[in-house]
């Protein structure tokens, strides 16, 4: 980034800026994928992993709260991997702009 002249940061940041995820579609955690058995003497979960697979999203915690599990039903699971994908891009496009506008700052330039 240090070698890159800094109409070319300006331009790179206006790209990242123009492919951001759209905000209404974010969601932060991570999804939890468990198989469970049923406890039924004749059923085929007990020789195998057990029914599922059931997703659970785990939400970070704010200050102060404990972190929670919500159950994600498949029909909305591709949805819901979407929306976290989502906010790992968005958090490393933010990153990068952080760090072109803390180069230009660091050349003196504007940040306009």
């Amino acid at each position: 980034m240090t070698s890159a002249s800094s109409s070319a940061l300006r331009r790179r940041r206006r790209q990242l800026v123009r492919s951001l995820p759209p905000i209404e579609q974010i969601v932060r955690g991570s999804l939890l994928e468990t198989y469970k058995p049923c406890g039924r003497p004749g059923c085929h979960c007990v020789d195998g992993p057990g029914h599922g697979p059931k997703r659970y999203l785990s939400t970070i915690a704010r200050t102060g709260e404990r972190p929670r599990l919500g159950y994600v039903p498949n029909a909305i699971y591709p949805k819901v991997a979407e929306f976290l994908g989502n906010y790992r891009t968005l958090q490393e496009m933010l990153n990068e702009i952080c760090a072109i506008n803390a180069e230009l700052l660091r050349r003196r330039e504007s940040l306009d």
